[in-house]
């Protein structure tokens, strides 16, 4: 199939495309659409991916959306969405990616999000997103990325978190975080990134850490954790980007860390053989 991506429409998108009972693929990403996702898309009981990122799309999504049997990825970031994100898309029961980030979404983050058994991919980056993270995501067993950046989410980091183990990649920089970072994150060894920066996290950095030995980016400047940085962070020899600059931080820094390390708070490297306490 021939993609509709990159292309210079503009206009609506016509509601006259949901009369395309066999279609499995829509994409009309990086276009100038504009106006409302039109409620007849909904039609296409036959869809496998809906992709309409990267235009001027507003309004809210559809409730008739809910009506893909068949869906396994909607994607529509980089639009003018609002709304809340619809607790309706749990009738999704195929999906495996959701990507709504770079929105105007606001209010919470639905409960209902957790019926999702089939998800892999979970993307509401850079909306207006507040309140906590729903206990319920942690039903999500083939999760692999979270990215929940860039939001007004609180309250603290899930310790569920650390039972989602096919998670690759968590996300949830620039929010309003606070309390501990839980120490079942370092149960995830199928970890390659954990962006946690910019938040209001505070207490020492668990030593759990250490144990992600596929962990290529650790990234947790920009918040208030103290004492020191722990020696078993040393064992993480595949790191590549590892940032703990903009905290209260105490001691020195594991001698393995230092062709990691790109903001380090003016702490100086440990003497090979000492450790970071």
């Amino acid at each position: 199939m021939r993609r509709n991506d990159y292309n210079e429409f503009s206009g609506a998108i016509p509601a006259s495309l949901g009369n395309l009972s066999n279609l499995q693929d829509l994409s009309l990403g990086s276009n100038k659409l504009s106006g409302s996702i039109p409620p007849k898309l909904g039609n296409l009981s036959n869809l496998r991916g809906l992709y309409l990122g990267g235009n001027e799309l507003s309004g809210r999504i559809p409730e008739s959306i809910s009506n893909l049997p068949s869906l396994q990825d909607l994607s529509i970031p980089g639009n003018e969405l609002s709304g809340a994100v619809p607790s309706f898309l749990s009738n999704l029961s195929n999906l495996q990616g959701l990507n709504l980030s770079d929105n105007e979404l606001r209010g919470e983050i639905p409960a209902s999000l957790g019926n999702l058994s089939n998800l892999r991919h979970l993307n509401l980056r850079s909306n207006e997103l507040s309140g906590d993270i729903p206990s319920t995501l942690g039903n999500l067993s083939n999760l692999r990325t979270l990215d929940l950046g860039s939001n007004k989410l609180s309250g603290s980091i899930p310790a569920f978190l650390g039972n989602l183990s096919s998670l690759r990649g968590i996300y949830l920089s620039d929010n309003e975080l606070s309390r501990e970072i839980p120490a079942s994150l370092g149960n995830l060894s199928n970890l390659q990134g954990l962006n946690l920066s910019n938040n209001e996290l505070s207490r020492e950095i668990p030593a759990s850490l250490g144990n992600l030995s596929n962990l290529l980016w650790l990234v947790l400047s920009v918040n208030q954790l103290s004492g020191s940085v722990p020696a078993e962070l040393g064992r993480l020899s595949n790191l590549r980007d590892l940032n703990i600059s903009g905290n209260e931080l105490s001691g020195c820094i594991p001698w393995g860390l230092r062709d990691a390390l790109t903001g380090s708070a003016g702490l100086s490297f440990c003497s090979s053989g000492r450790t970071g306490r």
